[in-house]
């Protein structure tokens, strides 16, 4: 059993002490939750295998998580730095419904356990001037009627057609949300009656920009309802329509921002799977899953070989299937055909913790650079730094007083940039991009930043490549082109193995935080089928098509 064999040796015998304490101890202290003889292995302690972790112990699965890093979260998690809190990755919050039933599963309420503020305005948006002018800017809301009169300051037409746009985005997420929340395990789901009927709303062969086009004739207007394809690491122009639902959610549902960053949704949900009866191993790497012919019956790692009924794999796909899945039971996703597939772009990201607080700026403030196609072409295809790069800023001080020292700030700073490549030597290229996106902030509203700087960290894509073990460093993982969707990406019950699951952003549904979760249901659902246990959730029926609403 698990637990015997994380309780041997004296060298072990810290750990087990730590797991009494936050697992066994805490449900005995509840007494709510009754873990059957059913065990389960969740690598990865990121939102997906948190969430995949609730979903199973509300089942009643004894569960444990084996992290390696020493914290909780993945790229959704907080570190602190001299006095300063920041998030590393995630600070949008959309689309509350999917994490909220999952809270609802495990008997809580996530409004309750984790507070948050909704956001007006959204975000700033601000067009760089390819004349050389100031940006002209659009603040973006989710009241409808001031929405329209902020298009109909760059053009009336377009505004009279923004209600359209809702309209139709409602319309196509109810009709196609039931597939994005079941499982596509291979070209016959794709094939299903229901399915086909949704190809002329979802009309694969247009990009994100031409959908847009049906609504919005000023390019800038559609850039502001497009640049959401950066949660896909994919230009508007290469993204499938199908994702013009991305902004309509921000409309429709709202933006927030949980108190404490979006590393307090994944704290909060690390205590309550803790309290649920859930272990967490934390530095502790998986450095292999062990098999039984084709069957997943455990882990490895440098201290322990630990066994259980079902794995599920919440690690980066692309780094660990070739760590951890032998290359004989992945031949669909040998090391060539992974390297082959295209991944998303990176982030190069500025942590800054300075003195005082811009009361004038936006929480939220996206630049979308002056030649826009310029910039994506220089990420996607010249896998070169540009000399007007997009960028985006959280200024989120000025609605969480909880994240810097009194009378300071603290600012996130991320620009697109290409993914790990010969190209850039983030060595030698640092400093000198620091200086340039510190040069465009006084555009943005963020004046003599440099002198207030108290303190200061850089991530590249060489730093998420070897902190977060991202594959090239790509921040969104796989990236989300048709030939990489649905029954294309790495299916949630793996093919080719069994009793072993996927959750995360490098399987279907994909990246972002909602999907990530639903990533997790549609995973844990699979599971407890094969395991003959009966789940407390379930994923909707796509032959259905329905809609839970926030």
């Amino acid at each position: 059993m698990l637990r015997k064999q994380l309780c041997m040796g004296a060298g072990e015998a810290s750990i087990c002490v730590h797991f009494l304490c936050v697992g066994r101890d805490t449900i005995a202290d509840t007494g709510s939750y009754k873990l059957s003889t059913k065990q389960v292995i969740i690598i990865g302690a990121g939102p997906g295998g948190l969430a995949s972790a609730m979903l199973l112990a509300s089942a009643g699965i004894d569960v444990t998580i084996v992290e390696k890093r020493d914290h909780t979260g993945g790229r959704t998690s907080t570190f602190k730095q001299d006095g300063f809190s920041f998030d590393y990755g995630p600070t949008f919050f959309l689309y509350p419904r999917v994490l909220e039933e999952i809270y609802s599963v495990a008997g809580r309420n996530l409004r309750e356990e984790v507070p948050m503020q909704q956001l007006d305005p959204q975000y700033r948006l601000l067009f760089g001037n390819k004349s050389g002018g100031p940006p002209s800017e659009l603040l973006a809301t989710g009241d409808q009627v001031r929405m329209e009169a902020a298009i109909a300051a760059f053009s009336p037409e377009d505004a009279k057609n923004f209600q359209r746009f809702m309209s139709d985005n409602r319309s196509k997420l109810e009709r196609f949300l039931p597939f994005l929340e079941s499982p596509f395990m291979n070209w016959r789901d794709l094939a299903k009656p229901e399915m086909l009927k949704l190809l002329p709303t979802l009309a694969p062969w247009r990009s994100l920009d031409d959908e847009l086009k049906k609504y919005f004739s000023d390019e800038r207007i559609r850039l502001g309802f497009s640049f959401q394809s950066k949660y896909l690491g994919m230009s508007p122009f290469r993204c499938p329509g199908l994702f013009s639902i991305l902004s309509f959610l921000e409309y429709e549902y709202g933006v927030f921002h949980p108190i404490g960053g979006c590393g307090a949704i994944t704290r909060s949900m690390t205590r309550i799977a803790r309290e649920m009866g859930v272990r967490i191993l934390l530095a502790e790497e998986v450095t292999g899953i062990t098999f039984e012919g084709r069957k997943a019956t455990g882990v490895l790692t440098p201290n322990h070989v630990l066994t259980a009924d079902a794995v599920i794999m919440n690690a980066e796909f692309a780094v660990a299937a070739k760590q951890m899945i032998p290359a004989h039971l992945r031949k669909r996703w040998s090391d060539r055909t992974i390297d082959k597939k295209d991944h998303s772009c990176s982030t190069f990201m500025m942590y800054l913790g300075v003195e005082g607080i811009a009361e004038n700026v936006a929480h939220h403030t996206i630049y979308l650079a002056a030649d826009y196609k310029q910039n994506l072409r220089d990420i996607e295809q010249n896998h070169t730094l540009s000399a007007d790069p997009s960028m985006y800023v959280q200024n989120a001080s000025v609605t969480d007083s909880t994240l810097a020292p009194e009378g300071h700030s603290t600012l996130y700073i991320l620009a697109p940039v290409t993914h790990g490549c010969d190209g850039v030597d983030w060595k030698r290229d640092t400093p000198v991009f620091r200086e340039q996106v510190l040069d465009q902030l006084p555009a943005l509203g963020l004046r003599n930043v440099r002198a207030r700087i108290r303190s200061e960290r850089i991530m590249t894509p060489a730093g998420w490549q070897s902190e977060f073990s991202l594959h090239k460093g790509a921040t969104f993982s796989m990236a989300h082109s048709l030939r990489q969707m649905l029954h294309l990406r790495p299916n949630n019950r793996f093919e080719e193995t069994e009793r072993l699951y996927l959750a995360g952003g490098g399987t279907h549904p994909g990246s972002g935080l909602p999907v990530i979760f639903e990533s997790a249901r549609i995973a844990t659902k699979l599971l407890l089928d094969d395991l003959g246990v009966s789940a407390k959730h379930a994923t909707l029926d796509a032959s259905k098509p329905q809609i839970a609403t926030a």
